[in-house]
C-alpha cells in the first residue's frame, strides 16, 4: 500500500471550478478496487493551493485509476487550471499498518 499526495497551485481565476473537478473525480475515484481513500485538501491561508491525498492498495491501483474517464477528464482540465507543476510525493504508512 502506499499514498501519494499530490500538490497543485491553482490559478485564482479557477479555484472553484478546480475545487468541482477534483470533487467529482474523488467521488469516482473511491468507487475503484484498488483506491482506498481520495481526500481533496484545500490549504486554509491561500485558497490557491491544494493537495490531493491518494491511497492505493499497490501500483496496479495507479495504473487502472490513470486509465478511467473520470480521471483523464481531470487531468485534461487541470492542466489549464493549475498555475506551474503538480508535485507528486510518494508515501508508506507507518501506522495504521493496514488501512
Amino acid at each position: 500500500m502506499f499514498v501519494l499526495h499530490i500538490n497543485a497551485k491553482v490559478k485564482h481565476e479557477f479555484v472553484e471550478e478546480f475545487k468541482q473537478v477534483c470533487i467529482e473525480n474523488a467521488k469516482n475515484s473511491i468507487k475503484e478496487p484498488g483506491v482506498k481513500r481520495f481526500d481533496v485538501l484545500q490549504q486554509s491561508d491561500d485558497p490557491t493551493k491544494f493537495v490531493l491525498v491518494e491511497a492505493y492498495l499497490d501500483e496496479s491501483g495507479v495504473e487502472q485509476h490513470k486509465k478511467t474517464a473520470h480521471y483523464n477528464n481531470w487531468r485534461k482540465e487541470a492542466e489549464r487550471m493549475v498555475d506551474g507543476e503538480r508535485i507528486r510525493t510518494r508515501y508508506v504508512p507507518v501506522w495504521p499498518e493496514v488501512y
